[in-house]
């Protein structure tokens, strides 16, 4: 028996791929203009990365009033970072208010522009739909990244990346190696302090770390605010000259700053300084140990490139996430090969032939916002110039000759 054609629907407004928080920002814009939309999701719910891979203690690293979508802020019973179950409850409420009904389990398996028809064809498992307009909302952290450590396979405990890592009850008493030094690196690493486990965190690379607030005021919020009046190597110097009276030289703990300072590091590569909620008085304390790079995972723990070796019960894989754009969206090059937009910020949200992009900004839910209002109105122009010539085409009467 041959296999049975996929259904076929013709979206009358855009294709959204993806229902985390870019593609829900998206579609309460599109919604604001009248602009029908069908949003395509993989998972079973809406910002499933969220509600499926974070780590139960985690909160929004920065204040409610840069985490906001467009339309409709946080309530105001909220405290000033929410916690993921308050981020993802907002979220909710958020696409239940512009009635937004994501497909979801529809992964896509295929996008392309088919250009005899001018229109974009995305295939799922059992469907295929077509509209002039494609937005890729599926992000920056689509997939974790899993690195290959030389002699991994032979490790006899656990290996689990931060994304499926819940709490560190699960590692009550153990000896615990956690890859990789950025936020999640630095929140497992306490959160298994906490749990009476004992944490041996990887700082391979550099990294900055600041005070989640200065002065009573969150960090972020000073350095958007100095930026405005002074130029961003200033602004730098004032956060990392408050950083050095408040937490001390990093340096003499094991983790080394990069050379460039935090905010322009963020603005020109999106490396997120770490905001430090606590790790560091346990990193002082020694309850959190810092080690160089790894040479190799062994039977019952590692070597590292300093030479010293040591026995673990568990590895945490704290190596972050990655795009996943290049292995569904085919015959298009506005992405690089690691899934992001070639043309940097602000700049990166249109492509050619109805593309559009949201959530690769590396600027968080802020960036994401941003693009999401110009794609919409950008879109809202055209599907109103459509409209109104299908009216136009409807009341044209043809005369009997």
């Amino acid at each position: 028996m041959g296999s049975c054609k996929p259904q076929q629907e013709h979206v009358h407004g855009p294709i959204i791929i993806g229902a985390g928080p870019s593609g829900l920002a998206v579609a309460a814009c599109l919604s604001e203009h009248k602009v029908p939309f069908v949003i395509l999701e993989r998972s079973n719910c809406i910002a499933s990365l969220w509600q499926h891979k974070t780590y139960d203690r985690l909160k929004l690293h920065l204040p409610k009033q840069f985490c906001e979508l467009p339309l409709k802020g946080f309530p105001h019973t909220f405290p000033k970072y929410p916690t993921k179950y308050q981020f993802i409850s907002y979220m909710e409420s958020y696409a239940s208010h512009f009635n937004i009904h994501p497909r979801f389990n529809q992964t896509v398996q295929t996008a392309h522009f088919d250009k005899a028809s001018k229109l974009w064809l995305v295939r799922t498992h059992n469907s295929e739909f077509l509209s002039p307009w494609l937005v890729v909302a599926t992000g920056e952290n689509a997939e974790p990244v899993l690195p290959r450590i030389h002699g991994m396979d032979h490790f006899s405990g656990s290996i689990a990346h931060t994304s499926v890592y819940k709490s560190g009850s699960e590692y009550r008493n153990q000896n615990v190696l956690v890859i990789g030094c950025g936020n999640s690196g630095m929140e497992v690493s306490l959160d298994l302090c906490r749990h009476n486990a004992s944490p041996y965190m990887v700082a391979r690379n550099t990294v900055h770390v600041l005070p989640r607030e200065m002065f009573g005021f969150s960090t972020f919020g000073i350095a958007m605010a100095l930026y405005k009046w002074f130029p961003i190597k200033v602004v730098d110097k004032i956060l990392l000259l408050v950083t050095n009276f408040m937490l001390g030289n990093t340096n003499h703990y094991g983790i080394k700053r990069p050379k460039t300072g935090p905010i322009e590091l963020k603005l020109a590569t999106g490396k997120t300084p770490v905001l430090d909620v606590g790790q560091v008085a346990q990193i002082k304390c020694g309850n959190i140990k810092v080690m160089e790079g790894v040479k190799q995972i062994t039977r019952n723990g590692a070597k590292f490139m300093d030479g010293q070796e040591k026995e673990f019960d568990a590895i945490i894989l704290a190596t972050g996430y990655k795009s996943n754009v290049p292995t569904w969206l085919k015959g298009c090059d506005f992405f690089t090969e690691d899934g992001m937009p070639k043309t940097p910020f602000p700049h990166g949200w249109k492509g050619e032939q109805g593309l559009y992009t949201v959530g690769f900004t590396r600027r968080g839910i802020q960036g994401t916002s941003c693009d999401a209002i110009k794609i919409a109105e950008d879109i809202a122009s055209q599907w109103r110039t459509v409209e109104n010539k299908n009216q136009c085409d409807s009341h044209i009467i043809v005369l009997p000759s």
